[in-house]
């Protein structure tokens, strides 16, 4: 009969970093063990639970018996089961004892191709295996493949070592009412578990159904044994005590404290108004990750001296849980008050010579190098983008120098905007505060970009200078390796490049960070390894926006040095792409890259000189021409006014014509200068074609 199965884990409290995943892996390894048995239905449905102190899963519909299967066996080649009087050999005998059926005759076996051969086969309906045999091999297998951050190796009641991520207490396992005698960790299966450690007495908690399981440790344990459900009931508290503030929730940190709770309780807590006065990211990161708060603003971002804490006591007097917490978290505040006085009584200007202290790299120099390095490149890039270079330069020079504060040694996360906060404090021009953190934007994918031409500057200086020393002291990504985040650092570039339409060269950004690296013993210049690294990085960028495969290798193929300009190309080839001329044009000019480049060197003799019209002959290469000449301006000033669309769709006119001359002109004729001249023709078609993008690409 088919019934829901229950299966948990009791153990000691678990590790909240890894409990979703070792919950998932948990039911996954069952559900698929199982499965793989034919236990399950195709309407059984999986749920997982995992809390603190428990791993778990129900799954519905599950079979008591798996079905019976009709097995075909292969028993051996004809050749070697008989002898040459057709009757069954030892080694037939010895193999169908072995199979378990010793007494069949060789009538009854199934004689039957084999590949070029015949054998002996036979077919027998197996017996379905009872669902304690399954299940105990599921979870078997399951428990072996979890992700277990770390094995832990402790001694049972009965001596006995056994290892798992943490001390096992109980295994509870139910199909229906039934018990299964499985076994884990020493563990037998009964019914039982232990409820809330607080909430409790202690005593058993009896599962009667498998169906009651969730609802049971609710009523019964002050449990609630589902992760995702936990995290809401969470989710909803701190909105709602939050009341008209806004709750800061990191989902890393929901996702934390979920694991720390099972029966979770919002309190709100205060802590001294005079805190306020300290950068409010120190404040938010020590509530965070010291004490895993969550903190509050108002509606306009502001932080808040309240905040909320995620108890695992419920209680009708929570003022000692209360105040436990404002204890605990006034020395953290404290401690970032006095790191941030400390801080400003020197400036990051002084702070400067100590860079010489840090190691960068140790094929690189130090950080005090490196900056030398990023501020000269910064000036060069703002002087390119006619910037302010000074600033530039300043902002280049000070946007390391909050990695020698306390605040940052305490808090690295703090790195970039603690030195904002200090070069205010110092005077320092807006546009060098804020480029001590926007320097480090992009930070990740979908992070805004740096604000300000100063801090575009810095930015672009950077990740440059990461780009081309790393790469250049063979530390190039491979695989999933990236230790240095040069993928990040490209598409950081390429991303200003690209949404803030820099008209700037790559390769004259990659050249100018190669240069600064000229007194670096054995550097090798990798400008052309970036490029086509940057390039692959491109791709995917445009991918993202939705351009076909097609449409951007007609554009990258062209190797763009500058991506001011290349969204619109692409808009424009995609527009194109939808003429009805399109697909003949792109096959046509793939056709004419084709004969060009089999011909590079008569080409490059007669381009320049253009076409002799006196030499054109056949009607169809003098209509050409003649279109050529009339489109030729038009293409040229739509080209010049940055309109790429009108380009393209103006090669349109020439599609009859330039199907019409492939239909009735022989290209390579006998006679040269005809030949040359056709080319000069096709070359001259084939550069107006190519002003916006290779349409070649286009061709399927």
């Amino acid at each position: 009969m088919n019934q829901t199965l229950l299966i948990e884990l009791l153990t000691e409290e678990l590790p909240p970093k890894a409990l979703a995943k070792l919950g998932a892996a948990f039911t996954a390894g069952i559900v698929n063990g199982l499965k793989a048995r034919d236990f399950l239905e195709a309407d059984s449905v999986a749920t997982s639970y995992a809390s603190p102190r428990r791993l778990a899963v129900s799954i519905t519909n599950v079979r008591e018996v798996s079905p019976d299967k009709s097995i075909r066996e292969k028993v051996l080649p004809v050749s070697v089961a008989l002898d040459a009087n057709g009757n069954g050999t030892p080694p037939l005998a010895k193999k169908l004892a072995a199979l378990g059926f010793p007494d069949l005759t060789v009538a009854e076996l199934e004689r039957a191709a084999d590949g070029k051969a015949e054998s002996f086969f036979y077919t027998y309906t197996a017996p379905g295996s009872q669902l304690a045999t399954g299940a105990q091999a599921a979870l078997t297998e399951s428990a072996a493949k979890l992700p277990i951050p770390k094995l832990m190796s402790y001694q049972r009641p009965d001596g006995t070592t056994v290892q798992f991520v943490r001390p096992a207490h109980s295994l509870i396992a139910l199909h229906g009412i039934n018990i299964l005698p499985l076994t884990l960790l020493g563990l037998t299966a009964g019914r039982t578990t232990l409820g809330h450690r607080f909430l409790t007495d202690g005593e058993p908690i009896t599962i009667a159904h498998a169906e009651n399981y969730a609802p049971s440790l609710i009523l019964n344990a002050s449990v609630i044994a589902s992760n995702e459900e936990r995290k809401e009931r969470i989710r909803a508290q701190l909105l709602d005590k939050a009341g008209f503030d806004q709750v800061l929730m990191p989902e890393a940190l929901l996702d934390e404290v979920t694991a720390l709770v099972e029966w979770p309780v919002v309190y709100e807590c205060h802590f001294e108004e005079e805190f306020l006065a300290v950068p409010q990211e120190c404040l938010i990161l020590t509530m965070q990750t010291n004490q895993k708060y969550f903190a509050l603003t108002d509606s306009e971002g502001k932080l808040r001296s309240r905040f909320l804490i995620v108890s695992n006591i419920e209680t009708d007097t929570p003022e000692h849980i209360i105040g436990g917490n404002e204890r605990v978290v006034r020395p953290r505040l404290s401690d970032a008050k006095f790191f941030f006085e400390q801080d400003k009584k020197k400036t990051l200007a002084s702070r400067l010579p100590l860079l010489a202290n840090v190691v960068y790299h140790n094929k690189l120099g130090t950080q005090a190098a490196r900056t030398e390095r990023v501020k000269s490149l910064a000036g060069a890039i703002a002087a390119k983008l006619q910037y302010d270079v000074a600033l530039a330069e300043r902002g280049a020079l000070l946007a390391k120098a909050d990695l020698l504060t306390d605040m940052v040694g305490e808090f690295p996360e703090l790195q970039g905007i603690m030195g904002t906060y200090y070069a205010r404090h110092d005077g320092e021009p807006e546009e060098v505060a804020l480029a001590a953190s926007e320097h480090y934007q992009p930070r990740f994918a979908g992070d805004s970009l740096p604000s300000t031409a100063t801090g575009t500057a810095v930015a672009l200086a950077d990740k440059l200078e990461t780009l081309v020393g790393i790469w250049a002291i063979g530390l190039a990504p491979t695989g999933d390796k990236d230790p240095f985040a040069l993928r990040r650092h490209a598409l950081g570039v390429l991303r200003m490049l690209l949404e803030k339409r820099l008209p700037l060269s790559i390769q004259g950004l990659l050249a100018d960070a190669a240069a600064q690296f000229a007194s670096v013993p054995g550097f090798k210049d990798p400008v052309a390894d970036v490029t086509t690294f940057m390039l692959d990085r491109l791709r995917g960028i445009l991918r993202e926006r939705g351009f076909s495969p097609n449409e951007i290798e007609a554009v990258v193929a062209q190797n763009p040095d500058r991506l001011d300009d290349i969204v619109q190309r692409l808009e424009a080839v995609q527009a194109f792409a939808a003429l009805p001329e399109s697909a003949s044009l792109a096959a046509a000019n793939k056709r004419i890259t084709n004969i060009l480049k089999k011909n590079e060197e008569a080409v490059s003799q007669v381009a320049a000189g253009g076409v002799n019209v006196a030499l054109l002959q056949d009607e169809a290469e003098k209509r050409l021409a003649a279109a050529v000449s009339r489109v030729q301006p038009e293409v040229d000033a739509a080209f010049a006014k940055g309109d790429f669309t009108s380009t393209l769709q103006t090669l349109a006119q020439l599609r009859d014509d330039v199907d019409g001359f492939f239909n009735d002109v022989m290209v390579m004729a006998e006679d040269v200068a005809l030949r040359n001249n056709r080319l000069a023709l096709l070359s001259s078609l084939h550069g107006m074609m190519n002003r916006v993008a290779d349409i070649s690409k286009l061709a399927a």
